[in-house]
């Protein structure tokens, strides 16, 4: 699969590269925290992150002073798995370089998405990268087994906690999965047995 860069004119679709920020701080804290021994983990908040300098400078420039919250996914992925999106943007920042696979919200028909649509990007260590509200994603994939990844990720606050009782009144209901988070699962991702929407066809694409 061709991977792209984040800088080049492909992934002008997808989002963008911000400036202006300082990284390193962030990135020592993120070092710190441990691999997990298997698979990725995600915490929507993590203290150690949201007490660094970029954390205010991402609150009120990036996100123009709403709410947000600085957590991490983090571990050892090559898979695609599932796709998600909000309903605003998202930035990784990686300790790390990783990879991006990414597809778009308008290439969803009813709530099925083909994933040769998929396209790849990597982003090098420290960048920050804003992915659109529009664009599909999920946990990142890392470069290098040995050292996995760890991608910071600035979100709204409260997205991606316990989703709203909700009763079903329209099609994109079936795919909120929690809050401020609808995804589509591939029939093979562990996702798809824990009562998320099936709705990725195709090919899970593994990049390993």
């Amino acid at each position: 699969m061709q991977v792209w860069s984040v800088f080049d004119p492909e992934f002008k679709p997808y989002g963008k590269v911000l400036t202006g920020y300082d990284t390193a701080a962030l990135r020592s804290a993120m070092a710190a925290i441990p691999l997990p021994e298997e698979g990725t983990a995600y915490e929507p908040g993590i203290p150690a992150l949201e007490a660094t300098d970029v954390f205010p400078a991402l609150r009120d420039r990036a996100y123009g002073g709403m709410p947000i919250q600085l957590g991490m996914c983090w571990g050892r992925n090559r898979k695609l798995n599932c796709l998600e999106y909000h309903r605003d943007s998202e930035l990784n920042i990686g300790e790390g370089d990783f990879i991006l696979l990414l597809a778009k919200q308008e290439e969803i028909t009813d709530g099925s998405l083909d994933t040769a649509a998929v396209k790849a990007f990597r982003a090098p260590a420290g960048a920050v990268v804003e992915v659109y509200a529009t664009t599909l994603h999920y946990a990142p994939c890392h470069t290098d087994e040995e050292t996995g990844f760890r991608v910071a990720v600035a979100l709204p606050l409260g997205t991606n906690t316990p989703k709203p009782a909700i009763r079903e009144k329209d099609p994109e209901d079936r795919l909120l999965r929690a809050r401020n988070k609808w995804l589509l699962a591939h029939p093979d991702a562990p996702e798809a047995g824990d009562g998320a929407w099936i709705g990725l066809r195709g090919e899970n694409i593994d990049l390993g």
